[in-house]
Order: C-alpha cells, then sequence, then structure tokens
C-alpha cells in the first residue's frame, strides 16, 4: 500500500498479527523489557523477538479536582512555556535582549491563562476532574521465531531472580496463533454422532472406544397354553343343562306338595 505525500510516494506498512513461540510470559511490561534488554545483553538476535501484550485496558487514573484556579495556572503554565520559546528566539535573533525573554514568558503566561480558564467554563462543569490515561495489558507475552525459541529459552534462564526460569509453553504446546485441538474423548459418541453416550469406566479400569458387544443369548420360550378343558361352548351348554335340570326338580316338588 502506497500514499502520495508531499515528498512523492510514502510506503505504509500493513499490520500483521505476531507469530513465533512464547519463550516467556510476565505481568508487567517492565519484566517483559528486562527479559528482552538481557537476550540483548548475551548477544541474542532479538531482531527475531516480539513483546505481545494480552488484555489490553484503557486505564484513566483521577489525579486531583478541577476547578477555575487550578485550570488557569495549569494554562499559565503551559502558555508560559511557549513563550520563553518565542522570547528566545527574540533576545537571540533580535534586539530584545533579556527584556523580551521575559515579556514573551508573561505574555505567554497570560494568554494561557486565558484560554485555561475559557476552556473550563465552556465545559460547564461536566468534568471537575484531572485525570492522566494509558494502555496497560493484563499479562506479557515474550514471543520468538521458532527456529530460535530453544536458545532464547537457554539464555532466559540464566536470568536473575527467576524471570526466566518456567515460563515457556509445555513441551509440544501449539505455537502462537495456531489454532487449538479439540481435546480427545476416551469414551462416548463423537462430536455430531448418533451413538448413545456411555458412562466414563470403573476407576483403575481402562477406557475403550469400542462399545460393549451385543448379547446373544436365546430369550425363554413362552409356556405353551393348557387346551384339553372345555371349550366356551361346551361350558355354555353344560350351564343349560344345569339350569333345565333345576327348573324340573323345582316342579316336581312343587307337584308332590300339593
Amino acid at each position: 500500500m502506497s500514499n502520495l505525500g508531499p515528498m512523492g510516494p510514502q510506503r505504509i506498512s500493513t499490520p500483521t498479527p505476531p507469530q513465533g513461540e512464547a519463550i516467556g510470559r510476565y505481568d508487567t511490561y517492565s519484566e517483559a523489557q528486562r527479559a528482552v534488554d538481557f537476550l540483548s545483553d548475551e548477544h541474542f538476535p532479538v531482531q527475531n523477538v516480539t513483546i505481545v501484550g494480552n488484555g489490553l485496558q484503557m486505564v484513566e487514573r483521577v489525579t486531583g479536582r478541577l476547578t477555575y484556579g487550578r485550570a488557569a495556572g495549569a494554562g499559565a503554565a503551559s502558555g508560559a512555556w511557549f513563550g520563553l520559546l518565542i522570547g528566545l528566539m527574540l533576545s537571540v535573533f533580535g534586539p530584545g535582549g533579556t527584556g523580551a525573554l521575559v515579556t514573551g514568558i508573561l505574555v505567554g503566561a497570560g494568554f494561557g491563562m486565558l484560554f485555561g480558564v475559557i476552556s473550563y467554563a465552556l465545559t460547564g462543569g461536566r468534568r471537575d476532574f484531572t485525570s492522566s490515561s494509558q494502555i496497560v495489558a493484563s499479562q506479557y507475552t515474550v514471543l520468538c521465531l521458532p527456529q530460535l525459541a530453544g536458545q532464547a529459552r537457554d539464555v532466559l534462564s540464566r536470568l536473575p531472580n527467576g524471570l526466566g526460569k518456567g515460563t515457556g509453553p509445555a513441551a509440544g504446546a501449539a505455537p502462537w496463533g495456531a489454532p487449538e485441538q479439540p481435546p480427545t474423548r476416551p469414551w462416548g459418541p463423537p462430536p455430531g454422532g448418533t451413538q448413545p453416550y456411555m458412562p466414563p469406566p470403573e476407576p483403575g479400569s481402562a477406557p475403550s472406544d469400542q462399545p460393549p458387544p451385543p448379547s446373544f443369548e436365546k430369550e425363554p420360550e413362552p409356556a405353551p397354553m393348557d387346551l384339553s378343558g372345555p371349550t366356551y361352548a361346551e361350558k355354555v351348554e353344560q350351564a343349560r343343562r344345569e339350569r333345565r335340570a333345576a327348573e324340573a326338580r323345582a316342579r316336581e316338588e312343587q307337584g308332590g306338595s300339593q
């Protein structure tokens, strides 16, 4: 990418993500800076090293309450510095001498005070405090190209106060920026599969990737039905005969009683 400027075409570098393996992780930037400085002192090619800040945050620290007096004082101080520069130029290149220097300081302080008071009045009391802002990171990682990462770790291991010990990635860790591999599952169906879920194995037993073998035991056959008794029609006919015999006995008893 190029851009046309007043002095001709200018080259603008395209930002690229950091690359390399982590050789150190530190809580503060001063510790990461000390590690890189130690590598430089040991004649390590530090042009292959990158400092990356993780978890960036914008921190605004409040320094005090802002009033008209503080606004006027801050404006006078900044204006006095500008007036000092103008006074020096007039005293050196002009006939003013020391008087021009003092006049420049007083005029600059006066205008700075005026601008400070006007700027504070335009805020309408919405910001009655002074503060300072900076970008900080929760952790700083030092990266190095893979072919020199082992040498860099050996050098950092000699850094005093233990700042270079145990800060590199574990053995077999993926390099910076590489996609993380999903964890292996010793049991259960694969992601998106249709196999039923298998509970974890008992403690002390080795996990298995295969489901349990199916059972081929023959189920017991049901007992045969007993068909030796009378049928439904025979039971109805027998009940009818018993009813007729009872009626006949009743008629005989009734006739004998008369």
